[in-house]
Order: C-alpha cells, then structure tokens, then sequence
C-alpha cells in the first residue's frame, strides 16, 4: 500500500476536521498516513511519501491558508519537476466569493505544472451546499485510497 502525506491548509479548522477523518480511512485500507497540521517544505521532502493529499481551505482572493502558503512556495520555488508523486486535493470553500476554492486549484495547478498525477478529480466542497464536508469528503477520500 502506499505511504500517503496529508497537508493541511485551515483557517477555521474545518480542512484539519477532514484530514482527521480521512486518516483513519485510509490507514483501514492498509495505508501508512501522517497528517501535517502546518506543513513545512521538510515534511514534502523528506517524509518519503509517495502520495500526497491537500486538504485545503480557502482564504481572502482566492489564497491559501498562512499555515499552508510557505509550502505552496517553497514547492514552487525549490521542486521543479515531480513526475513521481501521485496526490489528490480537497478544496473548500464558498460559492458566494468569486475565487471559489482558489487555494486547492492553485496547488493542483502548481502539482500539474511539476508534472505531478492527479489520482481522481479535485474535489472542491462548497460550505452553502454541504455544512458538514465529511459528508462529501469521506465517501471521495475512501475511493481514492482504493485508487492507489
């Protein structure tokens, strides 16, 4: 099975909730799984993982959470090309501001450009639709982890 790292972008806890609850999903599936509640760029790189979940949330114009944003940039700035890492990205956010889950589609569009494999769609959680994301996330997160 693989060895997943779940980054963790939050403002109000609500994407930390659901990396919590993807944890034990996945570790049932035989996964060995650490969560990075304020991930610093060592945890990507030295963490061996060979997959990676964003659970992010979404904050001012579209940004990334300021627990999240020094590895967004450092990613950016130190990895240039990834073609080994598998990931998967959780957005959250609001529908009513114009940058919807902006933070996950930044970071899935970084993870891209590095030429990175998207395991599934990105899942992008609206809060007006769905108050509860484990709702929405668990279910996704479980098919996932069986894509792996």
């Amino acid at each position: 099975m693989a060895k997943i790292g779940i980054y963790v972008g939050t403002v109000y806890g609500n994407a930390l909730l659901v990396a919590e609850e993807a944890e034990p999903l996945l570790t049932a599936q035989g996964h060995q799984v650490t969560v990075y509640e304020e991930p610093r760029f060592s945890d990507w790189s030295s963490d061996g993982s060979q997959v990676a979940l964003i659970v992010t949330s979404t904050t001012g114009q579209g940004d990334l959470p300021a627990g999240l944003q020094p590895l967004y940039q450092a990613i950016q700035d130190r990895l240039g090309h990834q073609p080994a890492l598998r990931y998967g990205v959780i957005a959250l956010g609001d529908s009513s501001y114009e940058h919807f889950c902006g933070a996950g589609r930044r970071f899935d569009a970084l993870l891209q450009e590095q030429g990175a494999t998207r395991i599934d769609r990105l899942l992008t959680v609206d809060a007006i639709d769905t108050p509860v994301p484990e709702e929405v996330t668990s279910p996704w997160v479980e098919a996932w982890g069986k894509q792996l």
